[in-house]
């Protein structure tokens, strides 16, 4: 890891309030290139409420991040070009079969590699010719990181991603995750699985 590069993410004092719930507190914190990250905390945390503000769903009480050096309020658009996310609660279409929303995901940014897709498909074991009705929530988690990963993106943000993996997929899940950071590429990783985040993890 070479020190003279600029974090990939980089927060500064971020807070959340609702009322007079504190989500989050002051918050600073940088994450290098090609760094498999790992967000280490017990459910409540305030994990997820950093992941949001980072993607731009939510605005800060207080604070600001830059995520590839760019402000993630003001450049969200261009900062998703370049990122794959995968939320702790995903939302799928019950009607559409895994190989339907690829497809449609894909179609959003200009293409997808279909063979990339399979090969992460057959990895995991994923059926992507099932429903997602009929998926069950291990399924469709699978699904989730396929969406996630098959445009190879420079970063990954990932909320709890084995939750729902049985053990055999899990260990693919960390072989994958090791192979994209021997390419250069990054990733933040949510948990409260602390044996996860030390199998995976360079920095926690």
């Amino acid at each position: 890891m070479n020190a003279t590069h600029s974090p990939i993410i980089h927060i500064k004092g971020h807070t959340k309030q609702y009322g007079r719930t504190q989500a989050l507190s002051d918050l600073h914190l940088d994450v290098q290139p090609g760094e498999v990250f790992g967000y280490l905390g017990p459910n409540g945390a305030g994990k997820t409420t950093t992941i949001r503000l980072l993607l731009n769903l939510i605005h800060p009480t207080r604070g600001s991040a830059q995520i590839f050096g760019l402000d993630t309020q003001r450049k969200s658009v261009a900062i998703r070009q370049r990122l794959g996310n995968l939320p702790g609660e995903l939302a799928l279409w019950n009607h559409m079969t895994g190989w339907e929303v690829v497809n449609y995901l894909g179609g959003l940014r200009g293409g997808v590699d279909k063979d990339y897709v399979a090969e992460l498909a057959s990895r995991l074991d994923m059926d992507m010719h099932r429903k997602v009705k009929a998926c069950s929530s291990g399924m469709k988690r699978k699904l989730g990181l396929i969406q996630a990963l098959m445009h190879k993106p420079d970063l990954l943000i990932l909320d709890e991603p084995t939750n729902g993996l049985d053990p055999l997929v899990q260990q693919t899940f960390y072989k994958l995750i090791r192979e994209i950071s021997q390419q250069g590429r990054t990733v933040f990783m949510s948990s409260h699985n602390l044996p996860e985040v030390e199998h995976v993890c360079d920095r926690v």
